[in-house]
């Protein structure tokens, strides 16, 4: 946490913060050495009385007398910063006649530059949280620091230490240090810092303490612009506490305001809902560099077995292999260090990251630990954000090794000694693939598809040239291959409604094919939900209402065919008639995919369908019209079909009333719900239906 309370100027602990527009601190002092005054016009403007402190001014190359040339200074952190110039003599006052001076201060974190109004430094909040949490990381640290003790001395107490070695991780005295670990020799790069504060000491991690820390005796804070009044509300459009004037008087009184408290709470719950995630990607994080330091013991291990096997087998061989030997020897120590220095830099990047996410974990603990409301507002928004960005950090893929323990390396020792001198590593170890994974958060079923998604384990280094998806037939019989090629997400389309199928993959390469994954289970939907389709229909269709309502643009009838096709189950759908003008004869059924649309439906023999008009039906296929039935539609009528493909047979309903008996029997095949219309006629499609009760085959009587 002590980076989140370091001053990115200065680089010591915050003093008087301030906050910046940008939602980045600084210290007071620090401001006032990086705030820099531009005259408007050639004389520069001179700051007098108490606002010299607030409104420091660094005069530009002509006013200080320096030339062209102006040094600067760097912070501990590595901001450059201009010097603090003298003013000139006769500064003082500025001439009469002379523009006004806009003062700015720049960021030194994002380099955003803040003009400065006539208050100065004094505009700009000051952090109350902050100041507090530094003070309290200040006693906590002092008294971890005299809590301390040497680690190597002999006396009884021993001394309270004076110094940690960050390599050593041993606590010493001052003249333990100076005898166990001098600054020479192997200790000379070893980093000495001051002993660390414990988890019991205020701001190392324990409850915080009372008084000022707690919250308990601070004053109450008072508006910056009404000395008077306290804050009470908060401005949700300028992001910042408002007093009761503020709403009153000031700029603040057409502002989208809120209570204090509730924003208070609002956004303490938002930061630790962010904190929860950065949370559990720290607690990955750990695990994972344990997993490091494991893959780094096995690198080694398996480095030496690989180095054992080879020198038996060069040595095997005598004097033919000594030459060759040797270069063996430098490429597995190469591919050695190669690993370890991967895992290396993996450990080093994810401890650095680590370490950053902890300190700002730390930190806004302790600013949710205040009970000041209006210091928490000024400062949650950019820390909810930061604990956002630091937990978009940890993307996919960033906490799995990369590389792995084993070495993928053979020899073979057996060609003849003429080909000696051709030995070499054969890289990759040429193998089958392994199991695929299955994603089951990625299978889904739709309607009557199906959707499986898989990948490969990690630290899998065999090649695979593609993969093989096999399907049952829903039914419980053989599997059947649906898809090969080399993509990872597959969508089976035109499969069974209310059916379970069963699905496996492997994988394979020019080894051959690999094992078969876990077998999922899929059950498709029960009924079918599906619309009238653009694509496939005549272009005199007109389809509204996401492709569910659909009327014609000419006189002469036209064919419409619905998104699903059906070649098992029974399934009923609805046409709700919106308009019927001038006694049209609209058909409503079945038909194959290559139905001609620019007529009626049912006049050729890739339909089945019943035309109707205001007074009666009939059934028509292949040009042949049978079953005159008396009974017709109007506007507001409802068609219902029912396609019953277990008993291969075809009936329609008219407002629930079975019209006519069943009309087509004995039809097999796939079929797609149909429609033809002119443009005296809108209909609206109903799908997703059960079969009513009312439409149902009665169960037959037991004999």
């Amino acid at each position: 946490m002590e980076e989140e309370l370091k001053c990115p100027v200065c680089g010591s602990l915050f003093r008087e913060p301030i906050i910046l527009p940008c939602s980045h601190n600084v210290c007071l002092p620090c401001a006032r050495t990086i705030a820099v005054q531009t005259p408007e016009s050639e004389h520069a403007a001179g700051g007098g009385g108490g606002d010299h402190a607030d409104k420091l001014s660094l005069h530009s190359e002509t006013d200080s007398g320096y030339g062209s040339y102006t040094p600067s200074l760097k912070s501990p952190n590595g901001v450059r910063v201009l010097p603090l110039v003298p003013a000139p003599p006769g500064a003082a006052a500025a001439p009469r006649g002379a523009g006004p001076a806009s003062s700015s201060l720049t960021c030194p974190q994002c380099h955003r530059s803040a003009s400065l109004d006539q208050r100065g430094l004094r505009g700009f909040q000051r952090n109350r949280l902050l100041e507090a949490i530094v003070q309290r990381y200040q006693q906590g640290r002092a008294a971890a620091a005299a809590a301390a003790k040497c680690q190597l001395c002999d006396r009884s107490p021993p001394e309270p230490a004076a110094v940690l070695c960050e390599q050593c991780e041993v606590l010493y005295c001052a003249a333990c240090q100076l005898r166990c670990h001098p600054a020479r020799g192997p200790f000379a790069k070893h980093r000495l810092v001051p002993p660390p504060a414990h988890p019991g000491a205020p701001g190392g991690g324990g409850d915080g303490g009372g008084g000022k820390g707690a919250g308990g005796g601070r004053k109450l804070p008072t508006c910056a612009e009404h000395d008077l009044e306290n804050y009470s509300m908060y401005c949700v459009s300028c992001r910042s506490p408002v007093c009761y004037q503020c709403l009153e008087e000031g700029k603040h009184s057409k502002h989208d305001v809120k209570a204090l408290g509730a924003m208070w709470k609002q956004h303490k719950a938002q930061l630790s809902q962010a904190l929860n995630g950065v949370s559990d990607k720290a607690k990955e994080a750990k695990e994972f560099l344990v997993q490091l330091k494991n893959l780094l013991q096995q690198i080694q291990e398996n480095g030496l077995d690989y180095e054992a096997c080879l020198v038996a087998q060069c040595d095997a061989l005598v004097d033919a292999l000594t030459r060759q030997k040797a270069k063996l020897l430098t490429k597995v120590t190469k591919e050695r260090e190669h690993k370890l220095k991967v895992v290396w830099d993996q450990i080093n990047h994810c401890t650095l990251k680590l370490r950053q996410s902890t300190g700002l974990m730390e930190y806004c603990l302790e600013v949710i630990k205040e009970n000041d409301p209006s210091g928490f507002l000024q400062i949650s928004d950019a820390l909810i954000k930061r604990v956002q960005v630091s937990q978009e950090q940890w993307v996919k893929g960033a906490l799995e090794p990369k590389v792995s323990a084993e070495f993928d390396l053979t020899l073979d020792s057996e060609p003849l000694l003429q080909s000696i001198h051709q030995l070499d590593f054969i890289q990759m170890k040429c193998r089958v693939p392994p199991v695929p994974l299955l994603q089951l958060e990625k299978c889904c079923t739709r309607n009557n598809s199906v959707t499986l998604a898989w990948r490969m384990p990690p630290l899998t280094h065999n090649p695979v040239d593609g993969y093989i998806l096999e399907l049952d037939d829903g039914d419980g019989g053989q599997f059947r291959e649906v898809y090969v090629g080399k993509e990872t997400l597959c969508t089976i389309d035109g499969l069974h409604f209310n059916s379970t199928y069963n699905a496996r993959v492997k994988a394979f390469n020019s080894s051959g094919v690999g094992p078969y994954s876990k077998t999922v289970i899929l059950q498709t939907s029960d009924v079918a939900w599906f619309t009238f389709d653009p694509s496939s229909a005549h272009r005199d269709i007109v389809l509204s209402n996401d492709n569910q309502t659909a009327t014609c643009n000419s006189y002469d009838d036209r064919v419409v065919l619905g998104t699903a096709a059906f070649s098992k189950g029974v399934h009923y759908w609805e046409l709700h008639v919106d308009r019927y003008d001038n006694h049209p004869d609209p058909a409503f059924g079945i038909a194959r995919i290559n139905v001609v649309k620019d007529m009626m439906l049912g006049k050729d023999d890739k339909a089945w369908a019943m035309y109707v008009d205001n007074n009666r039906s009939w059934f028509m296929h292949c040009n042949s019209h049978t079953n005159r039935t008396e009974g017709g539609v109007s506007k507001g009528a409802t068609v219902g079909v029912l396609l019953d493909l277990n008993k291969h047979n075809l009936t329609f309903y008219i407002n629930g009333q079975q019209q006519g008996p069943p009309a087509f029997e004995n039809i097999e095949g796939v079929f797609m719900p149909a429609l033809s219309l002119n443009r005296n006629v809108q209909v609206t499609l109903h799908t997703g239906l059960e079969v009513p009760q009312s439409v149902k085959q009665p169960k037959l009587p037991n004999n």
